[in-house]
């Protein structure tokens, strides 16, 4: 991999106006001269075949487009990128080829010049390139940029281009990061991003680097030549346009001396803004930079802004002020695998359509989770406004997955990634990798962090930071993986909106308590649901607690909008993280997938009516929350229901509050109260209302009336419930005295498993075989729903009932218990004692058990 130079040569023209080679003012007049680069696309139809590493096929009988991947190719190849037989598994093989190839021809008009650069700008599984039959190279990584020198193959005339790129990870395997993710299964092969030809004479400028001032209203120009031949000196011109008028905003020029030493030389510039204008999510205010010098020109967008993670406060600054983060993920390569996903990822419109459609939504961030996009991806968000937290496609989630981690290798990868994207203003984030813990990510990140100028943050999964002002990775999923199973969302409110709060069921929560790195919320919640409304497998155990495995539909979809809203604002207002970034907005669909996104119709970008409307209030700018979280009340008693506002702008807001009592939409009590929420504060208001005498469902919508982003609501769902309603929902064995075939210590007691409290479970001893947990309901019940919380994986249990404690009849047996949450219905039957009889765990250790029993 060819890196940049660091032989530094300084040149600074001032932003406070002292003279460069030219004063500014008399080179306003200046006109645009004619390009001394040429950038020849190579992306279009291209041939394809598959067959072994070693040797070019000898028919190329597939055509595919480029950018895009080999399951786009006609006619098609069978099965390219097979599913995966064990989706943890690092290793990955495609048993019917080794590799694709794919070949084009193009015409290059006029001599070849002094410089031919040849681009792809990602490809998966690596790259081995031929021009004209002469080998160009190899390039392994997979979502980093390739250069090829081509100079020396290139010719006049007609050209054929070959690249070969590896049919699956194995073909990268020890060299490179190849994308590994325990929830994908399947990783498609292809060239996916854009290929060029790069022409210009000599110097040629490599890149550049723009790093904004705000204060002085200036941008610092670093600028990479390389010389072929006998290298001179050079003088360079800056032009800097505003890109949406084209308006002259800066312009210097200045004499570079040759290299003394090799043929790279590097130089800066600092160049004043006229009239700057900052970019932000509100204002996405582009400029466009001109570098030329007698034989090459190199051109870039950027933005002025800055942005930082502040340790003190835990919360995000950009241009000086605070800033929160609201947002979402794009998973993009679990997406590659969707079935409707088809030349999407590649077409801009509906790329900026979709962009467009998370600024709706009032999303003004996005994790680019477990790896990068296109590039064109990074310019539309640059354009419509996005903050990105850019996320390396690593997630190694275990210790021996994350041993394979090479941090100098890993180094290299992350280096070509920066000097691809760091002109790009959405990206503010570079993110080494997701829930994994290895030093040598860290490693890797105190290698190449001062590569970047403008010391952008990095985030490092479950890494300990490298600096203060890094972020930690936060995933509360309180539904999954939360220490109070099961968890309904009555639960939240034993938490006040604590720090520790957001550390739940995480690795290394301790560390992360002590420590005061700003923490990010880039997945929680973990209610997902497929497309077509149905659970996907880590979430159905969830809703069969929830709503019983018969719920239409219609009532998964609001129970899922109305919690993950209810997440979303409890973690908003409770300030204690810098962004809330809900999981995910572009994955996968399918039947076996772990996670989905909310699309209806992925094409139109339509999402399910109630997603749209509940949570996209829950992230308005200026919004609110009801701190009321009861699922029953008690008929007739007076309720006081707390309402906190939160205000992430810097403008006070004022303006009323309405709180109305509704059942099925109509309005049975109603009060409005004014208020005032300072920029960037917080207010808590209260009001108090009669609980109906009625039994039913009602609901609390409190409402901001006139915010600037219109009315924002918050809502609430409780019951009144009848005597009979309360004895059905009663937890039979809650209290009552159990026994078990033992006990593995003091803080596992039988009577654990009965507490109600998902902190305390029972657990059998160690090494003792068949285990059991028996509890007397003290009087015969009539039983039809058991609820057993495991704390790790039991391969076989049954659930037995008795009215003596002595014989004993067997109501439901399994050979495969769920991990976390089982809930098992039966015919009512009578029973006194109801007993789990467990007769083999996965693991020992892990083998513990809360319980309930309900009519």
């Amino acid at each position: 991999m060819k890196h940049l130079p660091s032989t530094i040569m300084v040149l600074a023209i001032l932003a406070c106006g002292e003279p460069s080679a030219k004063p500014p003012d008399m080179m306003a007049t200046s006109t645009a001269s004619a390009p001394l680069r040429r950038v020849i696309s190579l992306d279009g139809a291209w041939q394809i075949a598959e067959g072994g590493r070693n040797a070019v096929p000898a028919k190329f009988e597939h055509r595919v487009p480029v950018p895009g991947l080999v399951d786009m190719a006609t006619p098609p190849f069978v099965e390219p990128g097979p599913r995966v037989h064990d989706r943890e598994q690092l290793r990955q093989k495609d048993p019917r080829r080794d590799a694709f190839w794919y070949r084009r021809t193009f015409q290059l008009s006029g001599p070849v010049p002094a410089v031919a650069r040849l681009k792809i700008g990602k490809a998966m599984f690596g790259t081995r390139v031929f021009l004209n039959g002469k080998l160009l190279g190899d390039h392994a990584p997979c979502y980093t940029p390739g250069f090829f020198e081509a100079g020396a193959a290139l010719k006049e005339g007609t050209n054929e281009l070959i690249v070969r790129v590896g049919a699956d990870r194995d073909a990268v395997f020890g060299h490179a990061e190849s994308g590994h993710d325990g929830e994908k299964q399947r990783y498609i092969p292809g060239i996916f991003d854009s290929v060029e030809l790069i022409l210009s004479g000599t110097p040629h400028i490599l890149n550049l680097q723009v790093v904004p001032d705000i204060e002085k209203q200036a941008v610092t120009v670093h600028v990479w030549l390389h010389y072929t031949g006998t290298p001179s000196s050079e003088k360079l011109r800056f032009t800097i346009r505003e890109a949406s008028t084209g308006q002259l905003a800066g312009e210097a020029e200045s004499e570079i001396p040759a290299p003394t030493d090799g043929n790279q030389q590097k130089m800066f510039a600092t160049i004043p803004i006229r009239h700057c204008q900052l970019w932000s999510p509100e204002h996405p205010f582009l400029y466009e930079l001109k570098v030329q010098g007698s034989a090459d020109d190199f051109s870039t967008r950027f933005g002025m802004r800055t942005f930082r993670l502040d340790p003190t406060t835990g919360h995000a600054v950009l241009n000086g002020h605070p800033y929160f983060l609201r947002g979402t993920n794009v998973t993009f390569y679990r997406f590659l695998e969707d079935p409707l996903r088809g030349d999407k990822p590649w077409r801009e419109e509906w790329v900026r359509r979709l962009d467009q459609s998370f600024r709706d939504m009032h999303w003004n961030a996005v994790r680019y989770s477990i790896g990068p996009a296109p590039e064109f991806w990074y310019r539309i968000a640059d354009e419509e406004g996005i903050l990105i937290q850019d996320e390396f496609p690593i997630w190694q989630d275990t210790d021996e997955t994350a041993a394979t981690i090479d941090g100098n290798e890993l180094a290299a990868e992350f280096r070509e990634w920066m000097e691809e994207r760091w002109n790009h203003t959405s990206v503010v984030i570079w993110d080494a990798c997701n829930e994994t813990r290895s030093s040598e990510t860290g490693r890797a990140i105190r290698q190449v962090r001062a590569l970047d100028y403008s010391n952008r943050p990095w985030d490092n999964g479950w890494g300990v930071p490298d600096d203060p002002g890094d972020s930690d990775e936060v995933h509360p999923y309180h539904f999954i993986f939360g220490p109070d199973q099961p968890f309904r969302m009555y639960k939240i409110a034993r938490d006040p909106g604590t720090k520790a709060g957001l550390l739940i069921a995480q690795p290394y929560a301790e560390e992360k308590l002590l420590r005061k790195n700003p923490l990010i919320i880039n997945e929680y919640g973990g209610l997902w649901l497929n497309r077509d409304g149905t659970p996907t497998t880590l979430s159905r155990p969830v809703y069969d607690y929830l709503l019983g495995p018969r719920a239409t539909v219609a009532k998964r979809r609001r129970v899922y909008a109305q919690d993950m809203a209810a997440l979303t604002e409890f973690f908003r207002v409770h300030r204690q993280a810098a962004g809330v970034l809900q999981f995910s907005a572009l994955t996968y669909s399918r039947p076996d997938g772990q996670t989905s996104d909310d699309w209806t119709d992925l094409e139109k970008l339509t999402r399910d009516p109630d997603f749209y409307n509940y949570v996209r209030d829950s992230f308005a700018p200026v919004g609110l929350m009801v701190d009321s979280w009861a699922e029953e009340y008690t008929a007739g008693a007076t309720q006081n229901f707390p309402v906190l506002l939160v205000n992430d702008l810097d403008e006070d807001w004022k303006g009323d509050v309405r709180f109305r009592l509704l059942q099925d939409g109509k309005v049975l009590q109603e009060k409005t109260e004014p208020s005032e929420i300072a920029g960037f504060g917080t207010v808590k208001v209260a009001f108090a209302l009669s609980i109906p005498q009625a039994p039913g469902t009602y609901q609390v919508e409190a409402t901001l009336l006139d915010t600037p982003f219109g009315a924002v609501h918050s809502f609430r769902e409780f019951r009144v419930l009848t005597a009979d309603q309360r004895e059905t929902r009663r937890n039979l064995v809650l209290g009552r005295q159990a026994t078990a075939s033992s006990e593995r210590g003091p803080e596992w007691r039988a009577a654990f498993a009965v507490d109600d409290n998902g902190d305390t479970q029972w657990a059998p001893a160690l090494g003792g075989g068949p285990q059991w947990l028996a509890v007397d309901l003290g009087e015969t019940e009539s039983v039809s729903r058991v609820e057993l919380v495991w704390g790790g994986t039991v391969k076989s249990y049954a659930i037995e009932v008795s009215s003596n404690g002595v014989t004993w009849k067997t109501v439901h047996s399994s050979e495969r218990g769920h991990r976390r949450l089982d809930t098992v219905r039966f015919p009512a039957t009578p029973a006194r004692w109801v007993r789990v009889r467990i007769s083999e765990c996965a693991s020992e250790s892990e083998c513990s058990l809360e319980l309930g029993v309900y009519h």
